[in-house]
């Protein structure tokens, strides 16, 4: 089980596949985001590691919350998040996770707190059909009807459906879909919708009802990794083009010998 990633939703935008269909994509930034902390078996009783994302002043930030950003040598972080994982995925403090920790295609849950709405009434909250705007029914169309029984019992159950507070709730939408990433910008693309107003920060791990792609990153994709994985390509380049010069100058050894050969025979003669 792999850690997740702390995201800042930026809005949604829309791009087109190869087929050029358009499709409605939501634009997730990752601001920082680091790991902070790691807890082990050992000596937390569970196996998980704390994330942080977004940068927060060190004036606005407690003396305890800067002493243990200052131990896993990270700077003060605006949001910090757990994510339980198994002990062969655990991540070294520091490190800053990349956008290329998912892959296109790949499924994941996203959560979020969705759009607070006020108080609500009961049709808009529950989803209530409403009464019949005919034959009677005067200045309640939208009433929410009887909310109790007879003098026995004679209260209202708890959790009974009625008016109240809608929204700012913690949700969590499976099985969304990874449609682009781009490393450079920090920027994961998820298809379809996801809990939250511009600006919130949400969390992304990957599905648990789907089976992840084999060739995932484990445990996880770091700028560092990155970084190394470039230089190693960029060494690689150089190997091939040096040996590639190589064999090139070779086969024109070759060639030129037997032709020199010709020459001096041909001046012999």
């Amino acid at each position: 089980m792999r850690t997740g990633v702390i995201a800042r939703k930026l809005g949604m935008t829309r791009l087109f596949d190869e087929a050029g269909t358009h499709v409605p994509v939501t634009v997730l930034s990752l601001d920082g985001c680091q790991v902070t902390a790691q807890r082990t078996q050992e000596k937390d009783g569970y196996v998980a590691l704390q994330l942080g994302a977004g940068a927060k002043k060190a004036k606005n930030t407690s003396k305890a919350e800067r002493g243990h950003f200052a131990k896993a040598l990270v700077e003060p972080k605006r949001h910090v998040v757990e994510f339980r994982v198994s002990e062969d995925n655990l991540i070294d403090v520091g490190a800053e996770l990349s956008a290329d920790h998912f892959l296109p295609g790949q499924k994941v849950d996203v959560s979020g707190v969705t759009v607070g709405k006020g108080f609500a009434g009961a049709i808009k909250r529950w989803n209530f059909g409403g009464m019949r705007a005919t034959h009677g029914v005067s200045v309640s169309h939208r009433a929410h009807g009887s909310t109790g029984q007879r003098q026995d019992p004679g209260k209202v159950f708890k959790g009974k459906k009625m008016a109240g507070h809608m929204g700012q709730d913690n949700v969590t939408t499976l099985n969304l879909t990874v449609f682009r990433v781009d490393v450079e910008r920090g920027l994961i693309l998820i298809k379809g919708a996801v809990p939250g107003t511009e600006g919130t920060w949400v969390k992304i791990r990957d599905a648990i009802k789907s089976a992840p792609p084999k060739d995932l990153p484990r445990p996880g994709s770091t700028k560092q990794s990155v970084a190394a994985k470039a230089e190693a390509d960029k060494a690689a380049a150089v190997e091939a083009a040096a040996e590639a010069a190589a064999a090139e100058a070779a086969a024109a050894e070759t060639t030129e010998a037997p032709e020199a050969e010709a020459e001096n025979g041909g001046e012999q003669s």
